[in-house]
């Protein structure tokens, strides 16, 4: 069975995103080189799915989708952009009637059922990147397997948090990284 994974990125004080724009401006100060080689370690490593909800795949897609036209992109923006745009992509929305980017599926209704079916199929693992919001959803189901955060040295004090007071769990630590930026990563298995 494939498992569910959240690949988030946390400030200190618990938030996943901050209320301007895709919410994510107050991880540039520590996305270090470092940081950016072991993400993109850990992304590629057992990922065969990505899951976005409509606002963060609408971002990443404009983003991603354009990095190959860009003559300034950097080798590790291209190689990123190449595995972005190949990957398998599911975005969860009521309201987007077309993906615009190659391998993507749209699911609207019923979505528990069609992670069940897909944890069913043979592959890597199903991970959500950022999309909060989904995160709660599915974690509301239960439906997550491990989650994989790197922790920012930085707090907003207001925005959307990843665990809602609802979200009581216990984890078991699988792994710990620290980096020169201050940024922590760990990786957690739901117990």
């Amino acid at each position: 069975m494939r498992k569910v994974v959240a690949f988030e990125h946390m400030t200190l004080d618990g938030f996943a995103a901050s209320n301007t724009d895709l919410g994510l401006e107050w991880t540039f100060r520590s996305y270090s080189p470092d940081l950016a080689a072991f993400h993109d370690e850990h992304i590629r490593t057992d990922i065969g799915t990505t899951i976005y909800g409509r606002k963060t795949f609408v971002g990443m897609r404009d983003h991603w989708s354009v990095v190959a036209d860009n003559p300034q992109a950097t080798a590790h923006d291209l190689e990123h952009a190449e595995w972005v745009t190949n990957v398998d992509k599911i975005v969860f929305s009521t309201t987007l009637e077309s993906a615009g980017w190659r391998n993507t599926r749209i699911i609207g209704a019923d979505g528990a059922a069609r992670i069940a079916e897909l944890q069913a199929e043979d592959g890597g693992a199903l991970v959500i990147y950022g999309s909060p919001t989904l995160v709660h959803w599915f974690a509301d189901a239960g439906l997550i397997d491990e989650y994989r955060i790197v922790i920012h040295p930085v707090t907003i004090g207001v925005g959307t948090p990843l665990f809602r007071d609802k979200s009581a769990m216990n984890l078991n630590l699988l792994e710990s990284k620290s980096f020169d930026s201050g940024a922590l990563f760990v990786k957690y298995e739901v117990a």
